[in-house]
């Protein structure tokens, strides 16, 4: 057996705020909308991970997501129109990503980070 995709749940009363953050803000595509459930995601193949942290790196709280982009000032400057506080960063970490947090709609804290 080989464990083709992981997909992060967030539970919520109000699925229309996904559409702001994750859609506009963060660009992802809505993949589907059953009412029930809305799916945001993008048509580039990534890698099956789960991590398991006792910490976020360099002190920092566990974030609930970590979303790697290709341009991390673009998503930062995204970030900052939409006037959503950055929680943490940005800055580059020891391990050689640099990143930031922010808090998305739903109080999940969310690492968005690229290699460097």
């Amino acid at each position: 057996m080989k464990v083709k995709r992981i997909v992060a749940n967030v539970e919520t009363q109000d699925i229309s705020k996904a559409k702001y953050f994750y859609g506009e803000v963060l660009g992802l595509d809505r993949l589907m909308d059953m009412g029930f459930i809305t799916t945001y995601g993008s048509q580039e193949k990534m890698d099956t991970q789960i991590s398991f942290l006792s910490e976020g790196g360099s002190g920092t709280p566990v974030p609930d997501l970590s979303i790697e982009v290709d341009d991390l000032d673009n998503a930062l400057t995204r970030i900052k129109e939409a006037e959503i506080p950055i929680e943490y960063g940005p800055v580059e970490e020891p391990w050689g990503v640099r990143r930031f947090y922010v808090k998305d709609p739903f109080g999940k804290l969310v690492n968005i980070l690229t290699h460097l």
